[in-house]
């Protein structure tokens, strides 16, 4: 497509978005508000005022980074300042848009991360630490009715997925750290039917600051033939032969074998998912550390089948890391620039697309994702639900504060989302590993 078609193509997406925002926030404040919602009014940020920090997040702003505002290289240094985890103090809530109520469902579990709606709308859970896989059952209220260890024993289980996909499927995949296994299973089983099968060795993770990623997400394709792998980087910006089979998005035939890379220089797509309205595979991914507050972006993308995502030697298009100076000239022309930029260090990790009926038409079809969080910047960024719009299957560039109030105003953290299901009701769940708690977000302003 001409280079004019493409921006053209994009200007139009994007005031179709700015359309649409506007036609939900008439709609949500028209609702009414529930006290968890924010009162603050919906705001566009852009540029450096766009990366901002946690102190300008409230449900409805909105933001836009482009390649044309990333700040130099080391223009800041690298800050070493992880999250203060407390208590939820007694005046804190999650905060989301008007006509929306949050609620806490599940408590006291155990480093929850990933969590995935089984067909029958069983929740799945990853703990990862601990090894296992719960299932919780829930009514249509939210209401915990079951809570049971599905598996346990596995090596730091993150990635899980139903298959073949539709409304029956026989097994459960489960990513571990360093192999995909899968159980057999059928609709409404809170135990495991069987011990776990091997399905394909994976490199292995541990828990690494700064690198040695060890999440492993897994999603099928819709006709249930090819099944995607995401594999973080070893380390932050290394290219040597411990990188191999790593930073990519791997494809494997359903039974393990015929494993070939889908998509190179994703240094840690922690969170990948198919569109179902275009069965394209979209990828929500960390980017490298140690080169400033507000450099790289992380992003959200739709993953471009044998694209080249820039890891290590270059990042968000062809700009060159310059601890690779002069490193592989001839594959800077192939860096794909991905669509959607979040604020630098936000830890972008489990991604979804909403297919629910249950909130607003203006939201449906959008991809939610949950930010874990900074570590490497002076000022905190993420720790927050985001809504990123999709209309005709591509993203605008902009995303949106969804879920936010995990920051203290003295800036320790009591939550850290870290994955986001669609409910077979059409609520929203996610999961928080700093309150160890899954919630739900359900729309009541009709």
């Amino acid at each position: 497509m001409p280079r004019l078609a493409v921006l053209f193509s994009r200007a139009a997406l994007t005031l179709m978005a700015s359309a649409a925002a506007l036609a939900l926030l008439a709609h949500l404040q028209s609702s009414g508000r529930d006290a968890a919602s924010s009162d603050s009014p919906a705001k566009l940020l852009k540029g450096l005022e766009a990366m901002g920090d946690w102190r300008s997040d409230a449900p409805g702003v909105r933001r836009l980074l482009t390649t044309n505002n990333l700040p130099r290289p080391y223009a800041t240094g690298s800050a070493e300042n992880p999250p203060r985890i407390v208590a939820r103090p007694a005046d804190a809530w999650p905060h989301t848009l008007p006509g929306f109520q949050v609620q806490q469902i599940a408590t006291g579990l155990d480093n929850p991360r990933l969590v995935k709606t089984a067909p029958n709308g069983d929740l799945f859970v990853a703990e990862s630490y601990p090894g296992r896989i719960r299932v919780l059952r829930a009514t249509s209220a939210g209401a915990i009715q079951a809570n049971e260890v599905f598996a346990f024993g596995l090596h730091q289980p993150f990635g899980i997925a139903f298959y073949p996909p539709g409304p029956d499927p026989q097994f459960v995949y489960v990513g571990d750290t360093d192999a995909v296994v899968r159980f057999p299973y059928r609709n409404g089983d809170l135990k495991a039917r069987a011990p776990l099968q091997k399905i394909a060795d994976l490199p292995g993770g541990g828990f690494v600051h700064g690198g040695g990623h060890w999440t492993r997400d897994v999603v099928f394709s819709q006709d249930g033939k090819t099944m995607f792998v995401s594999v973080g980087s070893r380390s932050n910006v290394d290219d040597d032969a411990s990188e191999y089979h790593r930073a990519d998005i791997l494809e494997f035939n359903p039974d393990g074998s015929g494993e070939r890379i889908y998509a190179w220089g994703v240094r840690n797509a922690v969170g990948i998912a198919v569109n179902p309205s275009t069965g394209d595979l979209w990828a929500s991914v960390n980017e490298r550390d140690d080169l400033g507050d507000d450099l790289p972006p992380d992003y959200i993308t739709r993953v471009v089948p044998g694209g080249f995502y820039g890891w290590p030697w270059y990042y968000i298009g062809p700009n060159q890391d310059p601890r690779h100076k002069g490193k592989h000239p001839e594959l800077k022309a192939k860096v794909l620039a991905p669509d959607v930029l979040l604020q630098a260090h936000s830890a972008s990790l489990q991604m979804t697309f909403y297919t629910g009926k249950q909130f607003p038409k203006e939201l449906q079809g959008y991809a939610f994702a949950a930010e874990h969080g900074s570590w490497n910047r002076a000022k905190r960024t993420g720790y927050k639900i985001i809504s990123v719009p999709v209309i005709n299957g591509r993203a605008t560039g902009e995303y949106d504060d969804f879920v936010t109030g995990f920051v203290t105003a003295t800036g320790d953290v009591w939550g850290r989302p870290v994955g986001v299901a669609v409910a077979s009701d059409g609520s929203l769940v996610f999961t928080d590993d700093g309150s160890n708690s899954v919630w739900r977000v359900s729309y009541a302003g009709r």
